[in-house]
């Protein structure tokens, strides 16, 4: 069990063997005060998937820490934090969320896991707390739909339309026809793996295609003979829903069969410089979805200028991480939190937002080009636009492509099929609001 403490204190007894701790965040208490927003952050900086996330949970926290020496805060509300290791397990991250809801009367603001698994294991303690659950591109795809979910927002995009879109932008790439292809889904054996298959499978039914599923078991460093029967089975391309050493694995399996690698497409999970890296020459002409981009955009250079410089209050040990996918995508999240609270205070006035205020601020988030050219993030995101139906605001992602150095966009935003989508999470909403007794919220009367 953690003990009363944050990850800072489990990080410095690991520091030397991990190598990937951060230094202290310039702002991170116990005992938050009365007219501070303390966010829980439950993060995982060891074990298998620990170098997406220093990247991560170090642009998430820049981003706070940011905002609180540009603004002061949000609102004159000062942004405070504490960290809880989870190692990506669900049981850790129970454990997480518990300590950390106590630290304050909000709660922690929001629980934004960065897991699957834990988002699984928090969607129904999240609901008898008050406590909006965020899955950031992840988590259970179904709570899109607000009516059946009022506490879950998987923000910016979903597992199936992510997969969708992948399947648009190979229908594009075949001018128009896969009819006759054949495509394999090559996955990690979980709740994440196995979210896309349905719809897949749809797909095929509608392009012609057909679909193989593969699984891999964690962690999936032996893959061996996956690829084989890709290869007996001769793929035109494979859609890899991969994370962690498994996607490094995967390239190098594919370079040893003789697979191009850009053939295969993974998933934002299977995309950042963490899984290319490592792999060497055996990632080059791999591609994935993405939904955020990679670099040093306009805010990514001031966040770096402002908490890196001669003063440096970063978060990051190992600033090359800086305008990474990851560390990106952390700051992604970062934006998507400010922003609920902001879209709070302008309702509830500028203080200290509870989780009901917050919950109400997430189903009114409109990220438009007008809103991110402010926040000095054009590019760096999807708009986005959340509503009582629908928690997931945006569906898109942009397809980009490892040259050996870096990740180079292959495609503007794509949006996935939602005409395929939207009607089976519906269905599969309505489904699990039946089994749980649940009366559906009119959205129609929702302010």
């Amino acid at each position: 069990m953690f003990k009363n403490r944050s990850i800072r204190a489990l990080c410095a007894a690991v520091a030397g063997a991990a190598a990937i701790v951060t230094s202290a965040p310039a702002r991170s208490q116990s005992s938050p005060q009365a007219n501070e927003q303390f966010i829980a952050v439950l993060s995982f900086r060891v074990g298998p998937y620990g170098p997406a996330g220093v990247g991560i949970f170090g642009g998430m926290i820049d981003y706070f820490n940011y905002v609180n020496v540009k603004e002061g805060g949000v609102g004159g509300v000062k942004l405070t934090w504490e960290e809880c290791e989870t190692e990506y397990a669900a049981a850790r991250g129970v454990e997480c969320y518990e300590r950390l809801k106590t630290k304050a009367a909000s709660k922690g603001t929001m629980i934004n896991p960065v897991s699957t698994p834990i988002s699984y294991a928090l969607l129904d303690k999240t609901v008898a707390d008050k406590v909006p659950l965020v899955q950031t591109g992840y988590g259970r795809t179904d709570t899109i739909d607000g009516r059946y979910f009022p506490w879950a927002f998987p923000l910016i995009t979903t597992y199936p339309m992510q997969a969708t879109a992948i399947v648009k932008y190979l229908v594009a790439k075949e001018k128009g026809n896969l009819r006759g292809k054949k495509i394999a889904y090559l996955y990690l054996d979980s709740a994440y793996g196995k979210e896309p298959i349905t719809y897949l499978q749809a797909e095929s039914k509608v392009n012609g295609f057909e679909l193989t599923t593969i699984p891999i078991t964690a962690p999936g460093t032996e893959q061996g003979a996956q690829w084989q029967q890709i290869r007996q089975s001769q793929a035109d391309y494979v859609i890899f829903w991969g994370f962690g050493v498994m996607n490094s694995a995967a390239m190098r399996a594919a370079q040893k069969i003789g697979y191009p690698r850009d053939k295969i497409i993974g998933s934002w999970w299977a995309g950042s410089e963490e899984d290319t890296v490592p792999a060497g020459d055996a990632a080059k002409g791999y591609m994935s979805a993405a939904m955020n981009v990679a670099g040093k955009t306009p805010l990514i250079v001031d966040m770096e200028k402002t908490l890196y410089g001669a003063n440096p209050t970063g978060n990051l040990q190992d600033k090359s991480k800086i305008g990474g996918i990851n560390y990106n995508r952390g700051v992604v999240i970062g934006i998507l939190t400010v922003e609920a609270i902001r879209v709070a205070q302008a309702k509830y006035g500028k203080k200290v937002m509870d989780g009901e205020q917050i919950r109400w601020a997430l189903e009114h988030l409109d990220l438009s080009d007008a809103r991110l050219k402010a926040l000095n993030a054009t590019g760096l995101m999807p708009t986005m636009k959340t509503s009582c139906a629908d928690h997931e605001g945006s569906g898109k992602i942009k397809i980009q492509q490892w040259d050996g150095a870096k990740w180079n966009l292959v495609s503007d935003w794509i949006d996935g099929n939602r005409a395929l989508v939207r009607p089976l999470l519906e269905q599969s909403a309505i489904d699990y609001g039946k089994s749980k007794g649940i009366t559906p919220r009119d959205c129609a009367q929702e302010g």
